[in-house]
């Protein structure tokens, strides 16, 4: 809602209240203040101009060379190229030194050897949208009415000179999409009375009922209609005032008729309708539901088919009029009306909602019916038009009004105690307090043995219980009184949760260690859902599917974290490392929800460590990725409950992939895409793994113990041991870390050879043993008889002897 602050002090005094500080004070009572504008800041030195000759530029066919009063005794000449400047006009004239919107300044000049010591100005030249301008002006300049004086600013007579507040209306302030109850609702901030508009009107003897009869079919829809009749009305332009007030609020000027029927709607927020009596070929006005299949023409041109949901005005036999939302071409006010049929009702909101949606027109009329109008203020906006059109077109009213009236709103009745207004606002407001912000609101109001009963008004239909009145309290009183007070109840203090926490540490060590987390898509096809799968199910299928590839859910991460291993390979990325933790989705036989496994995946091409500088190169290989588990695992405190077993997956390399296992259990696997795997993705050589993640994060984690720094020195002892190729590097370390004792601290495997100087069947693994006593110093003998009790387990448990 645009509210022009000149206007609004017509009905509410405003003196010593600027713009600025209306608009705060608005926002401070709960209806945000969107603008401020002020319309002609950019404007200075236009005044109007009258033009005593016109003649034909002798070097130019589209300029002309006027001779312009524009008040300073000499005429003045100026080159103009509008095409309907002519003489005798009042036009608007831009001086030299003048300054026009857009920071554009206007000096003397020449046009094809013509001094021309001005600018004649369009309305769009002033700073007016084009879409407000009346047609005739649209493409030429702007002409004033013959009264006005010569000489005098331009600003004040456009309206160039006011304030435009514009307010962002919640659909529960329809009463505030009028410059009245804009009116009301600043009264009540400030504490001013509002000063209604004249609505009286000398009427004719002759009565409107003689001229025309209503009948309403379609009561519920409207409930109540009336109709007043002027006649010998004299179509031309509306007052300079009422056009600078419409086109300020958005609305084009139209003609005199038209214009005072908008800006009732503005003023009043009750949309009017008038019709040119003589085209209406009837005496009668029937408002009914139109027929299915029906047409109409409306007032933009265009045919409209009907349907039985959509309320019209006819005269009897074809409609004139889809009711709250556009009039029809046949009975429109033109240049030749001489007799007008002012309509002014209220219909339902929810069928004029209806008829607007489907036909595509939200008009000024129809959002305002939508939203609910004062019932009202019916009568007394159709008085007040009938009072304008009488004195701007010359028209004569006819007595009385016809109408017909099935309409039963009462004022709303709310009670409240003032101990619950104080108890939610957390106030101390006295009684007397909340009666004088209920009398600035104009609500009729009682108070007896500590209970208000309000009697609202019908212009506030958004107030129909007793938290609406403790909201109108709270912001008259002040939002930025209310006390501030800290919520009572003991707080919860924040924190993750133990799996929270493991998920976090796993997303965090996998980043450490240089992998990139990675985020896939959940549907994938049905080919791709059976790959690197740890269960094997048939994959849940989705009902109304985009495409054939996302289809079904995923029963595996790594064939979408392959996918984006080849894209970026594809590109020139050729180091990849990624990871995801997501969810698969398996199955459920009695066809419930699918059960959701939270899985880990990881891929990882391409070097893993590049020291070009030290001529360094490492690429990535299956220990590398199975020392990202291991890690992780140990970050998780599970290390000791895991152990790998060579195994075979589909898509992996048959001796390059292992099977991780939690207490003995399996949870997931880690080797080599398979080389053929490789050549359809065009990739390198790649190591995955994915394991299930539920199992890690509930396993009793191993706590973490923290030791005293050795004071003793410690033994180490290094050892090769040729065993069977089939033969297991971490049951060989079982072994030794049983058979050394207490005395052995740790084993770490340094070497493993195959191949030159070694059976065919055989491999050697090279093993670090560090011994040492926390207590004490151990002696040469006690390392070397547990050293050999280490190389003894060996050669019975695994066939193990030392490598020569």
């Amino acid at each position: 809602m645009f509210v022009s602050y000149k206007w609004l002090q017509e009905y509410v005094d405003l003196d010593g209240i600027s713009p600025e500080e209306l608009a705060e004070k608005i926002t401070r009572t709960g209806i945000e203040v969107e603008s401020v504008a002020f319309k002609g800041e950019d404007i200075k030195n236009v005044v109007v101009g009258h033009v005593l000759e016109k003649e034909k530029h002798p070097n130019a066919d589209k300029l002309n060379k006027c001779l312009v009063d524009i008040g300073e005794g000499v005429p003045v000449q100026i080159i103009c190229g509008a095409p309907n400047v002519d003489k005798g006009q009042k036009v608007a004239v831009a001086k030299p030194g003048a300054w026009l919107p857009g920071h554009v300044k206007i000096k003397r000049s020449k046009l094809r050897g013509e001094e021309s010591n001005g600018m004649i100005c369009s309305l769009q030249e002033l700073g007016v949208e084009s879409k407000l301008v009346q047609k005739e002006y649209a493409n030429g300049i702007y002409v004033f009415p013959d009264d006005v004086e010569v000489g005098k600013d331009v600003l004040p007579l456009l309206g160039l000179d006011d304030t435009i507040i514009e307010l962002g209306l919640t659909p529960n302030r329809a009463d505030c999409m009028s410059m009245l109850g804009v009116a009301y609702e600043v009264a009540a901030i400030l504490g001013k009375d509002v000063k209604l508009p004249e609505t009286k009107v000398q009427e004719a003897s002759d009565k409107a009922a003689d001229a025309i009869s209503v009948r309403v079919e379609a009561k519920e829809a409207a409930p109540l209609y009336t109709l007043k009749v002027i006649r010998n009305v004299k179509i031309g332009p509306s007052p300079l005032w009422m056009q600078a007030r419409l086109m300020a609020e958005g609305i084009r000027p139209h003609n005199n008729v038209v214009d005072i029927t908008n800006y009732i709607l503005l003023e009043y927020g009750q949309p009017l309708h008038a019709f040119d009596y003589d085209k209406l070929g009837s005496k009668e006005i029937v408002v009914r539901m139109a027929r299915e299949g029906e047409k109409m023409v409306t007032l933009d041109d265009q045919e409209r088919t009907l349907k039985d949901v959509h309320l019209v005005i006819t005269n009897g036999t074809e409609p004139v009029a889809m009711a709250g939302v556009m009039g029809g071409a046949n009975s429109e006010v033109s240049e030749t009306t001489t007799n007008v049929l002012l309509e002014s009702a209220y219909f339902d909101a929810g069928t004029i909602r209806t008829a607007s949606k489907d036909h595509g027109l939200r008009s000024e009329a129809s959002s305002r019916y939508e939203r609910g109008i004062d019932p009202n203020r019916v009568v007394p906006a159709a008085e007040r038009a009938a009072m304008l059109i009488a004195k701007y077109a010359g028209g004569e009213v006819l007595a009385g009004m016809v109408a017909e009236n099935h309409l039963h709103i009462e004022p709303a009745v709310v009670t409240i105690t003032l101990e619950k207004i104080n108890r939610v606002l957390g106030t101390q407001i006295s009684a007397e307090e909340v009666l004088r912000i209920f009398k600035r609101l104009q609500f009729e109001t009682s108070w007896e043995d500590g209970r208000f009963t309000v009697i609202v008004p019908t212009r506030r239909g958004d107030i129909t219980i007793e938290e609406d009145l403790i909201e109108e309290v709270a912001r008259l009183y002040g939002y930025d009184l209310l006390p501030k007070t800290l919520p009572a109840g003991r707080g919860t203090r924040g924190g993750l949760n133990v799996i929270q926490q493991k998920r976090r540490a796993t997303k965090r060590f996998l980043e450490g260690t240089g992998l990139y987390q990675a985020t896939t898509y959940s549907l994938t096809s049905e080919e791709k859902a059976h790959q690197y799968a740890l269960e094997k199910r048939e994959p849940v299928r989705v009902a109304m599917p985009m495409s054939e590839e996302r289809s079904v859910l995923r029963l595996s991460l790594l064939p979408h974290l392959l996918e984006s291993v080849a894209y970026n390979v594809a590109r020139k990325n050729e180091s990849v490392a990624l990871y995801e933790v997501g969810n698969v989705f398996l199955k459920k036989a009695d066809g419930a929800q699918p059960e959701e496994q939270e899985h880990l995946a990881g891929a990882i091409t391409g070097l893993w460590v590049s020291n070009l500088w030290q001529g360094e190169k490492k690429a990535v290989d299956f220990f590398v990725a199975k020392g990202i588990l291991e890690g992780l695992f140990e970050k998780l405190g599970v290390s000791g409950a895991i152990s790998y077993h060579a195994a075979t997956f589909e898509g992996l390399h048959p001796g390059r992939t292992a099977e991780i296992l939690l207490d003995g259990e399996a949870i997931g696997f880690v080797g080599q895409v398979h080389p053929n795997v490789q050549k359809e993705l065009d990739i390198k050589e790649t190591y995955v793994f994915e394991l299930k993640l539920e199992p890690v994060y509930h396993y009793p984690a191993e706590p973490v113990q923290y030791r005293p720094i050795p004071r003793f020195p410690a033994i180490t002892r290094d050892i090769a041991l040729v065993v069977d190729r089939d033969v297991e590097a971490a049951r060989l370390q079982a072994i030794i870390q049983e058979a050394g004792g207490t005395l052995l601290k740790s084993v770490s495997i340094f070497d493993l050879y195959e191949g030159e100087h070694m059976e065919p069947d055989k491999k050697s693994i090279a093993f670090s043993l560090t011994y040492f006593d926390p207590e004490r110093t151990l002696t040469d003998e006690e390392v070397v008889a547990q050293h050999e009790k280490v190389l003894a387990a060996v050669k019975e448990k695994a066939g193990a002897v030392l490598r020569g």
